[in-house]
């Protein structure tokens, strides 16, 4: 376990002491490996588990290192777990050196609310407070890949309810609406993304994984986008469901595209 603050954690609420942290699977190969940093899904309720741990297996097993963020969630809102979320890339990439990280292949890859999460840090990021006298707060937040998988994007039409009352409340503001619902904030400099959903899927429309394609193609971001025509939500690696399942193979692909990992033949 790794906390992302050793002490003074932001927005820290003494009625909740759960402290944000990541779980490392860090690959011990002698190279200077990519990274992702997977975020389980959930609502922003609770981290789903099937969608933590065996991604990151299954990360390491074609040659990326990687680490679970476990972020705040409820009754934590909005920023709480985006603070979370960078402060992990941050760190991630600050400790590079010492994990045999290559600092410029850090990506994030999120499920369903979780996958709201990696799009947020993949729009809302920064290059490092300067003048922090904390050295990981020096470090940029971007991510330099984002793989979204299902991911809840609008926090208005189109919306999961659920992920958005337990991240903003019942009654948010909706300039935070607006910058929240994260196709809105594409810009040029949103890094490459791979992104897939499923058309029947009936708890986060389709429609969301279309806004955030759509936004990439306006600004010439490469991205690479997968519907299926059936599946349920929170399938994860989808080694249950049938042609599904090829989106571990699809994205291994587009890691390689991108030189996140070594091409095969």
């Amino acid at each position: 376990m790794i906390l992302l603050w050793e002490k003074d954690v932001p927005l820290s609420d003494p009625q909740n002491e759960f402290v944000p942290y990541l779980e490392p699977y860090l690959l011990e190969n002698g190279k200077q490996n990519s990274c992702i940093i997977v975020f389980p899904g959930g609502g922003y309720t609770h981290r789903a588990e099937h969608e933590g741990a065996p991604v990151a297996m299954w990360l390491n097993s074609i040659g990326i290192s990687a680490l679970v963020l476990h972020y705040r969630v409820a009754p934590y809102k909005h920023p709480a777990p985006l603070l979370d979320a960078k402060r992990a890339v941050r760190l991630v990439r600050y400790n590079a050196k010492k994990w045999n990280i290559n600092p410029k292949k850090i990506g994030v890859l999120g499920f369903s609310a979780g996958g709201h999460l990696a799009s947020t840090v993949g729009t809302h990021f920064d290059d490092g407070d300067k003048k922090s006298k904390d050295p990981v707060e020096r470090t940029s937040s971007r991510p330099d890949c984002m793989i979204l998988c299902y991911p809840v994007i609008s926090m208005a039409e189109f919306t999961h309810e659920g992920s958005k009352n337990a991240l903003l409340g019942s009654n948010p503001d909706t300039v935070v609406v607006w910058t929240l619902s994260t196709h809105n904030m594409v810009t040029e400099y949103t890094p490459p993304t791979f992104i897939w959903h499923t058309s029947d899927d009936s708890s986060v429309r389709v429609e969301n994984s279309l806004l955030f394609a759509m936004a990439l193609s306006k600004h010439n971001v490469p991205f690479e986008l997968h519907i299926f025509p059936y599946g349920r939500h929170g399938l994860g690696l989808a080694q249950d469901t049938p042609y599904v399942e090829t989106w571990t193979k699809l994205c291994e692909k587009w890691l390689e595209s991108i030189g996140f990992i070594e091409k095969t033949s």
